[in-house]
């Protein structure tokens, strides 16, 4: 087996949110075809009692600290020095040496770096065939976190965007292919960075048919009688915690007072303090972290994805469709999904229009989308083994 370097800017174990799904998959992929060599970084200490898992799967590995309070130190820096805020907290001597050691014992066939913030060890990669999963362009997500905020952040943000941009531009000319996670993404990241055009490619996001199945039993966390709106997600995210702060003031409202058995749960690990607030509101439940997200999914009445600032692929909403449940998104949270009919999914966009949408799901309104259909396209359209195949020409020229 030949050998492969892969960085990742978080650790990719355990696979508890979107970015940490895929690139555990691909680790695990690659980690069957190749002597995988593992440098990332750990920014949650709950994190490091996983390392063990990595370790066994890997050639090597090595692990960075990144607690927060360090990662805003060197984010200072970088503002000082006209840097990537979101990139300059990365910028590690020792994880920097363990690749420069690594790269001489081993010499990798290639290297597979995922999120640009890796890009940093770039310099060090020379005549390795090198590939940079972007997953999302982040420099527009950062573009429209300024169009919702004003003040200050509004142009700390579109200060990121553009510096960002740059150095998004910077990488590409620099590694031999890109990589995003749909082909909308892709096709974005063509117009914005032309030179790369020609080496810029989809890996789609998948969902684990077999681990997201309506097949299985699962216990029921809900009250009897509960008509159960469900959010799965990171909710110290905050176009999660948006999401979730505008469906219950805004959305949640209206759908009570035409379903009062209506309860709208928020579920994910380490909800954020606007979130927390959230559970004071009537027919509102934070749960914080739980067991297993699928036992919400599968006795969910309707999952929602209302998310106003979005870019890729949405992982929660595919283990939604997957687990065979009527799914109402925005058109941000769908943007990122193709060959979706109105039958699987429904996208509605305003207050208004959200509300009526998760109205016609809980009554039984004719038209509306099909849990079954969704199903049927996730295991059509989004199995990981297409994504793996797409990647492996990418990996091998």
């Amino acid at each position: 087996m030949d050998d492969l370097l892969f960085l990742a800017h978080r650790i990719p174990y355990p696979p508890n949110k979107g970015d940490k799904i895929r690139s555990w998959h691909i680790l695990q992929h690659l980690a069957e075809r190749y002597r995988v060599h593992l440098g990332c970084f750990v920014d949650h200490a709950d994190d490091w009692r996983h390392t063990g898992v990595l370790r066994d799967l890997c050639a090597s590995a090595h692990f960075a600290p990144l607690p927060t309070l360090k990662a805003r130190a060197r984010s200072l820096l970088g503002l000082a020095r006209g840097e990537a805020l979101s990139v300059a907290c990365y910028r590690d001597a020792g994880l920097g040496a363990w690749v420069r050691r690594t790269v001489t014992a081993s010499r990798p066939a290639a290297a597979f770096l995922y999120s640009s913030q890796t890009g940093l060890y770039l310099d060090s990669l020379a005549g390795i065939r090198t590939v940079m999963d972007f997953v999302d362009v982040d420099s527009d997500k950062w573009a429209q976190y300024a169009e919702a905020r004003s003040g200050p952040l509004r142009w700390l943000y579109r200060r990121e965007a553009c510096t960002l941009a740059a150095f998004e531009a910077r990488v590409a000319a620099q590694v031999d292919a890109c990589v995003l996670v749909s082909e909308p993404e892709a096709a974005l990241f063509r117009r914005l960075v032309p030179p790369a055009a020609h080496k810029t490619f989809a890996v789609t996001n998948s969902v684990d048919t077999a681990r997201f199945s309506p097949a299985r039993d699962y216990p029921d966390p809900f009250p009897a009688g509960t008509q159960a709106v469900v959010f799965t997600g990171a909710m110290d995210y905050w176009p999660n915690a948006d999401a979730v702060s505008w469906f219950a003031r805004e959305v949640l409202p209206a759908v009570r007072a035409a379903v009062p058995e209506a309860v709208f749960y928020v579920v994910g690990f380490s909800p954020a303090p606007e979130v927390r607030q959230l559970a004071a509101l009537p027919g509102v439940v934070v749960t914080g972290a739980v067991d297993d997200t699928r036992d919400y999914l599968a006795h969910a009445a309707c999952v929602v994805a209302p998310l106003r600032v979005a870019r890729g692929v949405q992982n929660k909403v595919l283990e939604a469709m997957a687990m065979a449940r009527p799914v109402v998104v925005s058109s941000q949270a769908a943007q990122g999904l193709t060959g979706v009919a109105p039958g699987e999914l429904a996208v509605a966009d305003g207050a208004p229009a959200m509300a009526a949408a998760v109205m016609a799901v809980l009554q039984g309104a004719p038209g509306g989308p099909d849990g079954a259909a969704a199903r049927r396209r996730v295991t059509e359209s989004y199995g990981w083994a297409a994504s793996f195949a797409a990647l492996d020409r990418v990996l091998e020229g």
